[in-house]
């Protein structure tokens, strides 16, 4: 059972979509219990970060969410909150990955949004995908290169399109809307060995 965290965050539904697409159960939640025993959790976002987290603090899953020992996706807004110091509100993530989240400088439009390549891949949940394939993005905030990326997208300048440590798996851009590599990068996540 794949268990999606249930928040104030703007895509739940459209990840749960894309997972009836793939013929794959899977159940919107904030419960404990549930949580803790799914087979896999996606923890999606699209939203301002200080508000989110405050709304995460309130419910506990702040501290729930770093404790799993399933697989873990975090997508957009997820992936941000998983990290630590977010330039958005000055807020404080949940720390899984100790990097910080940064505001796009002004060069170009801000937020970065539609499609764009991603290389440099190094995750199993690329496997069998080819580089430089299109996913489709939209941020004005991103999270810094570190030993963590897993994948490489340039705008502006490069940013980790993707993260990974232990069994915490991030993605900047969205699986749920980038067309048929987006299907088989859940379909990878959902694979992956618990």
């Amino acid at each position: 059972m794949i268990a999606i965290i249930k928040y104030n965050g703007g895509n739940v539904s459209s990840v749960q979509n894309a997972l009836n697409r793939l013929d794959v159960d899977s159940v919107i939640t904030d419960d404990f219990e549930t949580i803790r025993n799914a087979d896999k959790i996606i923890f999606p976002g699209v939203g301002e970060a200080s508000s989110t987290m405050d709304l995460l603090r309130q419910k506990g899953l702040d501290k729930l969410i770093p404790t799993l020992q399933q697989p873990v996706l975090g997508i957009c807004l997820g992936m941000q909150l998983m990290c630590g110091r977010n330039e958005e509100g000055n807020t404080f993530g949940m720390g899984i990955f100790d990097i910080e989240v940064k505001k796009f400088p002004p060069l170009d439009l801000v937020p970065h949004m539609g499609w764009n390549t991603f290389h440099n891949i190094n995750s199993p949940l690329f496997a069998e995908i080819e580089p430089e394939n299109d996913v489709y993005f939209v941020h004005s905030y991103y999270c810094e290169l570190s030993p963590y990326t897993t994948s490489v997208c340039d705008y502006i300048l490069p940013f980790s399109a993707s993260l990974q440590k232990d069994n915490f798996f991030a993605v900047q851009f969205h699986p749920e809307k980038s067309g048929s590599i987006g299907n088989k990068i859940l379909t990878n996540f959902l694979k992956l060995n618990s």
